[in-house]
């Protein structure tokens, strides 16, 4: 399990000779994507919540797991339901002795690159099954098919996984994906190809609202040979859209993928998800005391002209990659519009995250959720195993 860590030790090397010297297959968290290429034998992709099915299928059944560098945070552990294999155990490979002790691992405290090149040292003549490898190998390229069939696949207005699926079309292997909030993190977690250990930039500990824009600006500053594109969706737009004005002044020219949806998609599926329909999370016209009427005319492709950005409008795919290629080819910060289904959500996790549900509610959409969260309830472990008491002189 490939963590933050393993990016900030610059172990990524490592990393990749330990799997290809024994076959042990990596998943990544949300800080550790791109610990391997998307391409490695060796790589599962995303696990937890927003995971891949291949990544939370291996971990499922997994009797070892390794930690690198990571904070098994509650995404990447599903809420404690990632791990059914009933005599589990963990390893922590981490610098902090606290995020090591944790699932009651073992602990191993040091720098991931230097622990993990003396595993694999010391692994020299083992591997895993061969069996194991094929079937690990055949779900990681079952999950690709299912990407690729996810970006390919038409619909009006456009899914988010066309438009990451379009993104990821136009950006070189050392370029930067940014995004911070809303169902943007979960989908590219599980759909983007990671081809550089730097080229995912996804702030997802606080989903920080409006962190979009200047985290690009940031990394593009740090680095300015990379192109450093941002998503970021209508409501996180509106929070901080006047860093676009910093970037044109200062020049550093950054690449906006406005994704439109009219509201809040992600409370509107976690809404939806505890039995309340997503409620307020259209931007839409107050009427009769409630928020059910017409549509905001909020027109962002004036709104980002009138801060000095290029901005473009694409309603189609083909006017999507013409309008990504025309702002790659820029020299100033642009801003690309694109409108797309809420209700079209990328291909699932086959995972779960613990939101709780009202016990008590006279609404049978929320009482069906009671029901389907009590029953997820049971899937949860605690991953704790006691020390033994010392033995009695």
């Amino acid at each position: 399990m490939a963590g933050g860590g393993v990016i900030y030790s610059g172990a990524t090397d490592a990393l990749a000779r330990l799997a290809a010297s024994t076959g042990i297959p990596v998943a990544e968290t949300q800080a550790g994507k791109g610990s391997l290429r998307f391409d490695n034998p060796q790589s599962l992709g995303a696990l937890g919540a927003t995971g891949t099915p291949a990544a939370n299928s291996v971990a499922r059944e997994a009797d070892l797991v390794i930690g690198i560098g990571t904070r098994w945070s509650d995404f990447t552990t599903a809420s404690h339901s990632a791990f059914q294999n009933p005599t589990v155990k963990f390893a922590n490979i981490n610098i902090s002795p606290f995020d090591g002790a944790k699932l009651a691992g073992l602990s191993v405290i040091g720098d991931a690159r230097e622990v993990l090149s003396v595993l694999t040292e010391r692994l020299a003549d083992w591997q895993v099954m061969a069996d194991f490898i094929q079937a690990y190998r055949e779900l990681a390229q079952r999950w690709d098919a299912t990407v690729r069939t996810a970006f390919a696949t038409a619909h009006t207005p456009l899914s988010q996984a066309q438009v990451v699926g379009a993104v990821e079309s136009i950006m070189g292997d050392r370029d930067v994906i940014v995004a911070a909030a809303g169902s943007l993190p979960g989908d590219l977690h599980k759909l983007w190809r990671a081809r550089d250990p730097k080229g995912y930039h996804v702030e997802y500990a606080y989903s920080c609202m409006g962190y979009e824009i200047a985290a690009g600006l940031g990394v593009k500053m740090a680095d300015p040979s990379r192109d450093v594109v941002v998503m970021v969706g209508d409501g996180s737009y509106l929070m901080l859209n006047s860093e676009l004005i910093t970037a044109i002044s200062e020049r550093v020219k950054i690449i906006v993928v406005l994704v439109v949806n009219h509201g809040f998609a992600s409370i509107g599926n976690l809404s939806e998800s505890v039995g309340v329909e997503r409620f307020g999370t259209h931007f839409r016209y107050r009427e009769n005391g409630s928020l059910a009427g017409s549509t905001l005319p909020v027109d962002f492709v004036k709104n980002a002209e009138s801060l000095g950005a290029a901005a473009y409008r694409a309603d189609t795919i083909e006017e999507l990659r013409l309008a990504l290629s025309a702002a790659r080819d820029a020299k100033e910060t642009s801003v690309v519009v694109v409108e797309t289904d809420p209700l079209v959500n990328a291909p699932d996790s086959e995972s779960w995250w613990e939101v709780p549900v009202a016990e008590v509610s006279n609404r049978a959409s929320t009482q069906a959720a009671r029901r389907r969260y009590e029953s997820d309830r049971t899937r949860q472990r605690e991953l704790l195993a006691p020390s033994e008491p010392p033995a009695a002189d």
